[in-house]
């Protein structure tokens, strides 16, 4: 059980639901059409996504009250793990669109890169808290997390999933620079990974084809650039009080990945601009607590699992946003507690559950 018998973030733990409420009523409206086109049932898909919710705020509730040090002994067999699971993936994963991403278990999908995002973050944090007097030397503190980084890494990329690539090397880099790593170092490891990430954008056509699409997508409108306007076309048709819930144009074959990746393109067309500044106000307050649980943690660790917790969620959900509307390149990120997608849900559910357990051994 926890070591100061506090009370977990309130602040959090509501603005949580509130998302997860609001996903499971737009994963209904946006994918209903397809739910009865595809499998003859409108809530196949908000069906599945809500047992997983069940399932993923039962782990919340028994992680808030399990004492968060427990995973310190779980840090290095999670992360070897991890590399089963993403090794496992490319053999025996489902291929979809081209990409294998995902294992069948007792027919679900498991998505082993959202698992492999928390096993690092636990790493990380073990290890920042238990080497910090060496993190800022290259060799002995700041190599082997590299190496592990850099193995995931490749292996999310062989699946391929650039985005979900990208979301580990970020918040890898945001729990090295809050552990203290030397500025310099950071500027070398940015440096050499300059040519690394050109080489990645450019070696693959599609990827390179996504950056002109982002930079101008009525290039190809009906091409490259078809889910950016699309996407577009569905936020500004929203106004500010939005069409109305169910009554998104968008979701009729318009916009792909209208129930996960661009669902909220679809949220913006149904609620307005409200309807989206609301979720957006949801997340900052996430990530605007989760920084606040982080700088009064009892220890080193869980100052660093807060500060990972919160940065996946965060950036996930900039990453998402971002994408959706038109401020990014086209990633297959999934917006936290809101898009359609198990192994996203219950990953994202149990690092709160994590989260709040630290919140509950904060000093006041």
């Amino acid at each position: 059980m926890s070591r100061r018998n506090g009370k977990p973030d309130i602040i959090i733990f509501t603005a949580v639901i509130i998302l997860l409420s609001i996903g499971l009523v737009m994963v209904f409206s946006a994918s209903s059409v397809m739910g009865l086109i595809d499998y003859g049932d409108p809530y196949h898909y908000v069906q599945r996504q809500t047992i997983l919710a069940v399932v993923g705020l039962v782990f919340l509730f028994i992680l808030m009250r399990i004492d968060y040090h427990i995973f310190q002994y779980l840090a290095l067999p999670g992360l070897l793990l991890s590399f089963i699971l993403l090794g496992a993936v490319l053999f025996a994963g489902k291929d979809t669109a081209g990409a294998s991403r995902w294992i069948r278990i007792a027919g679900f999908n498991l998505q082993p890169s959202e698992f492999a995002k928390i096993a690092m973050v636990n790493y990380v944090a073990v290890y920042l808290s238990n080497k910090r007097e060496n993190v800022r030397k290259f060799f002995s503190g700041l190599l082997p997390i590299l190496v592990f980084l850099g193995a995931q890494f490749a292996l999310i990329l062989m699946e391929p999933d650039f985005g979900t690539g990208i979301a580990l090397v970020f918040t890898t880099l945001v729990m090295l620079f809050a552990g203290g790593i030397h500025l310099g170092q950071l500027a070398f490891i940015s440096v050499l990974a300059s040519p690394l990430l050109y080489y990645l954008v450019t070696f693959k056509e599609y990827r390179l084809k996504r950056i002109f699409a982002f930079l101008d997508p009525w290039a190809d409108p009906t091409d490259t650039g078809w889910n950016v306007i699309q996407s577009l076309l569905a936020i500004g048709s929203g106004g500010l009080f939005g069409l109305g819930l169910g009554k998104s144009r968008q979701k009729f074959s318009y916009l792909p990945e209208h129930h996960t990746d661009f669902i909220f393109a679809i949220l913006c067309e149904e609620l307005g601009f409200l309807g989206g500044f609301l979720v957006i106000v949801l997340f900052f307050i996430i990530a605007w607590r989760g920084l606040r649980i982080a700088m009064r943690a009892p220890d080193l660790y869980g100052t660093m699992l807060a500060i990972g917790i919160t940065s996946v969620i965060a950036f996930q959900a900039l990453l998402n946003i971002g994408v959706v509307t038109g401020s990014l390149p086209v990633t297959g990120i999934p917006l936290p507690f809101i898009s359609h997608g198990g192994s996203s849900l219950l990953m994202s559910l149990i690092s709160v559950g994590v989260l709040l357990n630290i919140s509950k051994q904060c000093s006041d």
